[in-house]
């Protein structure tokens, strides 16, 4: 036993006595290196007195053998500037290969709404230096909280100008709500001009592989390093429209594929999580507070939902019917949250103190029929969305409106579509004192994935009068400013997804006032 310690630690030391020799700055494509940042550093999870710092172990993005199967001792410092002359905390981190050589780092002892900066360290080899921040302290007022909104980036569907424009915007915090990966696609570093369905993923070592292909783009790369995220899932991180513990296809091994996916989401995201025992389930929601300004309450619709209503015959994941061939879907025992999950929301709008309260959820909640609406049941429903749970989604927004939280806003992604919208308990009634509106939404369009033609976008928000507006031939994010009187919200278009130089310009802008439920267009 003694013996293999000591030739466990001999690799070790003579992989880093090669990183010292090698550039300190060396890229991962340049012959003769070791550079083992390729997939650069990340912070997220921010709190008033620390951040969580990631980063991974690996010279090749596309393969895990570029390090050795040792542990690794990783340096890593946070400093006040940005020459790294004051030094605020620093110390050292072990990365195993057990968790991919991943880097989880929780920097305690911060001040509150404070800039730092930070890098790793491994042998004499210096990671990029990205910057993060600290919320502001519980009871602050802040002047302004700028957030930046995005998901869904299927890295065959165009490039990453989109986290160009997130890094060069300067935000306070990026928000990621889903779709991170897509499991499927060839393993390549450039972002290709045609799709190409292939390499599911299905095992840890896939799974791990195509997190590193995503990561190794140098505009998401700069987007991490401009600010901390906070993030959570959707479906395509581990299969297309899986709910709970079924995917499509009806698989009996689908948990092992599930626990393997949520063990690479882990070990790839700066996320503020004890080290699960098991990745079997992982406890994603979570809530954060921006002083007294905003409580942005990160959501999990994946994990605990109930599986979707009439699906097809023979398969699992979603179907589109009208709501009255569907019965189960007036069953109120189903949620798209989990009963637990419901019952940690609800105590949380209901002990918040907070300005504004923004809901960081996957999917676009407003109805969205694609056939006008004429009575009861008519609704056309895709039953992956909301709409598909149409009494979960009745039973949190009563929940929203119980609670006397203030400001409800509710962010989405999902279906790759810009969309402004009011939102109501019950959306085959018109607004009244009985049923009023309650929360505001704002739905992101796709960072690269594809949608459908602005035509079909405007035949659903046409047969969906709570809709105010709906934009689907565009890619980009969101930005929001977030201020004691109001909020605001841009949605930002790239001019040209394919193009990694691509400009981008705001297509449209809409304000919410304090104390004001509704979608007010500026500009």
């Amino acid at each position: 036993m003694q013996g293999a310690r000591r030739l466990f630690l001999l690799q070790g030391a003579r992989w880093s006595a090669a990183l010292t020799a090698s550039s300190l700055a060396a890229p991962a494509s340049s012959a003769g290196t070791v550079y083992p940042f390729s997939l650069g550093v990340a912070s997220g999870s921010p709190l008033p007195d620390s951040v969580i710092l990631w980063t991974r172990i690996l010279a090749n993005p596309l393969d895990a053998s570029s390090t050795p199967p040792v542990a690794l001792a990783v340096r890593w410092e946070v400093a006040e500037d940005q020459a790294f002359r004051r030094i605020a905390a620093k110390g050292s981190a072990t990365a195993v290969p057990e968790l991919a050589h991943s880097v989880h780092v929780d920097v305690k002892g911060l001040l509150p709404e404070r800039w730092y900066w930070y890098r790793f360290m491994l042998g004499d080899t210096v990671s990029p230096v990205g910057r993060t921040r600290t919320a502001p302290a519980p009871g602050a007022m802040p002047a302004m909280l700028k957030l930046a909104v995005a998901s869904c980036q299927h890295w065959e569907f165009g490039s990453y100008a989109a986290h160009r424009h997130i890094a060069a915007s300067a935000p306070d915090l990026v928000a990621f709500l889903g779709d991170y990966i897509y499991e499927w696609g060839p393993y390549h570093l450039q972002h290709p001009q045609r799709v190409t369905r292939n390499n599911e993923s299905f095992t840890l070592d896939d799974y791990r592989r195509r997190y590193a292909q995503y990561k190794s783009d140098p505009d998401l790369q700069a987007a991490h390093r401009a600010a901390p995220w906070i993030v959570t899932w959707d479906d395509h991180e581990v299969a297309n429209d899986y709910a709970n513990g079924r995917d499509e296809l009806l698989r009996k091994d689908f948990a092992g594929r599930r626990a393997a996916a949520y063990q690479a989401f882990y070990e790839h995201m700066p996320l503020r999580l004890p080290r699960p025992g098991s990745f079997a389930r992982v406890s994603l929601h979570q809530r954060y507070d921006w002083g007294r300004l905003a409580r942005i309450h990160v959501l999990d619709d994946r994990q605990y939902r109930s599986v979707q209503a009439c699906p097809r015959k023979g398969r699992g994941g979603s179907n589109a019917m009208f709501a009255h061939e569907c019965a189960a879907l007036q069953d109120p025992r189903r949620s798209m949250l989990g009963r637990e999950q419901e019952a940690w929301l609800g105590a949380g709008l209901a002990s918040s103190r907070a300005q504004w309260n923004i809901l960081a959820q996957q999917t676009l909640m407003a109805q969205s029929s694609s056939f006008p609406v004429i009575g009861t049941g008519t609704n056309r429903v895709w039953t992956d969305g909301w709409d598909g749970y149409p009494l979960a989604r009745r039973r949190l927004l009563e929940s929203v409106l119980k609670s006397g939280a203030r400001n409800p806003v509710v962010l989405g992604g999902d279906v790759h579509t810009f969309y402004a919208c009011e939102l109501r308990p019950d959306f085959a009634r018109a607004v009244s004192k009985a049923n009023p509106l309650v929360a505001t939404e704002f739905c992101g369009t796709s960072v690269t994935s594809s949608s459908r033609a602005q035509a079909r976008t405007l035949a659903h928000v046409s047969n969906n009068p709570h809709m105010k507006y709906g934009r689907s031939d565009k890619r980009g994010y969101m930005l929001m400013e977030v201020t004691a009187k109001g909020l605001a919200t841009h949605f930002m278009g790239l001019d040209n997804v394919f193009d990694a130089r691509s400009g981008a310009g705001v297509l449209a802008s809409f304000r919410v006032a304090d104390g004001r439920v509704g979608v007010e267009r500026v500009g």
